[in-house]
């Protein structure tokens, strides 16, 4: 028994009632959520899930101040294939340091599917965002593969109909809206299940999307991103 407690206390084996030990964690910047989240943050080379009712229900002030604070210490984070544009002013008024800020053009799921992978395998990047719409999980389970080679946070923005089927993810999130701020209920997460939707009260909210969406012709594209003040890779 007394060589089982030092196991124990060794975290050499895992209790199913605990959290599982994540490779590392960026804070989410909301300290109760991160409480329920296993490492204390949003979980490094592993891929996150969030799913929203619609676009803009606040899924970006929820991944707003980690960005924030992984470009003030000079770490990229890569946008893939966002529905819209992003808009540069209300980044920057979150705390966002547009200069380790990258926008990647994707015409297609296979092309996105592909740069996502190019990008965690490079290692240079610390967070990537990305936005496939209608994948499959053969296409999921390639992500989370290329999450898992990476140190980055990786989040994959899905619509709330994703719920219902398989995933690899191993942080599933469903938001919807709660008065002024989220309701987060954290449908799958590694060690012990999570007792109850917890709400969180989000950020000032910011229109970090602009009212154009993607796909452009990319020279209108690129010399709009320019204007915005946003790196553009096509």
């Amino acid at each position: 028994m007394a060589a089982l407690e030092d196991l124990l206390q060794q975290h050499a084996v895992w209790r199913g009632g605990a959290f599982a030990r994540p490779a590392g964690a960026v804070p989410t910047g909301y300290p109760g959520f991160d409480r329920e989240l296993p490492g204390g943050g949003w979980p490094l080379g592993a891929l996150t899930e969030i799913l929203g009712l619609c676009e803009g229900v606040g899924e970006l002030q929820l991944v707003l101040p980690a960005l924030a604070a992984l470009t003030a210490s000079g770490k990229r984070v890569v946008w893939l294939a966002p529905p819209h544009l992003p808009y540069a002013p209300a980044l920057a008024a979150s705390g966002v340091d547009l200069a380790h800020l990258v926008v990647v053009r994707a015409p297609g799921r296979r092309d996105a599917l592909w740069a996502a992978e190019q990008v965690l395998r490079a290692g240079n990047c610390h967070a990537l965002l990305a936005w496939l719409r209608d994948a499959r999980y053969p296409e999921l389970r390639r992500l989370a593969v290329a999450a898992g080679t990476s140190r980055a946070f990786v989040a994959l923005f899905r619509r709330r109909e994703a719920i219902a089927t398989s995933s690899p993810a191993c942080l599933r999130i469903a938001l919807e809206p709660a008065g002024e701020g989220l309701c987060a209920r954290i449908l799958k997460r590694p060690g012990a299940p999570a007792a109850a939707p917890l709400r969180i009260a989000v950020k000032k909210p910011v229109h970090a999307l602009g009212r154009t969406p993607f796909p452009l012709s990319a020279a209108r594209d690129a010399r709009t991103h320019r204007r915005l003040g946003l790196p553009v890779h096509a």
